[in-house]
């Protein structure tokens, strides 16, 4: 009975070697420990003529999983193949990048600004087109008889339950998680990523190439 070869490839594989193997490449599992070994080292692509630049990823190659299967039966023909995994993928040559602590902390500070003060100006945009604090003047007036003077149980619940709302909803707190769940933010980069791979896969496809370098 031949023996039965397991492949698990994911939808990107990031190296930064120029020439990646099927080892790097995926995960393989099979009865016999010897043929995994020597697939291993097989060699999956290489990158060539990539330009060099500041962006930490210089290629991309869209592969498929017939390419894999070749290379393999070329070196053992009667083995039985079996993909549990992608059967499309890419693969993206990236560089190292050096990275600069001022940099990336400045980087980092900006980000923050922005998301601090556009979040707030979307707050104050949204509870001034509702008309929130005359809302809440004329709720504080018809409970207690007496006019708002702009700060009151109302506002302070308010607030600090908006501020709640958001902690819970992003999951965070400084650094640390309220539960073991992804984030959103975590969700929708997740859901980004595999929007793009999707995209260049089908553009290889349709282009009736398996290749697209950046």
């Amino acid at each position: 009975m031949s023996e039965i070869l397991y492949l698990k490839f994911e939808k990107n594989i990031r190296t930064y070697n120029r020439t990646i193997t099927l080892g790097e490449a995926g995960e393989m599992q099979c009865a016999d420990p010897a043929i995994v070994n020597r697939l291993k080292t097989e060699k999956l692509y290489t990158f060539e003529n990539v330009k060099k630049g500041s962006h930490s990823c210089a290629a991309r190659h869209v592969c498929s999983i017939l390419d894999v299967v070749e290379k393999i039966q070329g070196i053992y023909p009667s083995l039985e193949i079996q993909n549990m995994g992608e059967q499309d993928f890419i693969v993206e040559y990236s560089t190292k990048p050096k990275e600069n602590p001022v940099i990336c902390f400045l980087k980092v500070a900006v980000v923050c600004l922005i998301c601090f003060f556009g979040s707030a100006f979307s707050i104050m945009a949204f509870n001034n087109d509702v008309s929130t604090v005359d809302l809440f003047g004329q709720f504080y007036t018809l409970l207690t008889g007496q006019e708002s003077d702009g700060f009151t149980i109302l506002e302070l619940t308010y607030s600090l339950g908006l501020s709640a709302g958001i902690i819970a909803f992003f999951n965070h707190i400084g650094g640390r998680r309220l539960t073991k769940e992804p984030t959103p933010i975590e969700v929708e980069m997740r859901l980004y990523e595999d929007d793009v791979n999707t995209t260049l896969i089908n553009t290889a496809s349709r282009n009736g190439s398996h290749k697209k370098e950046t």
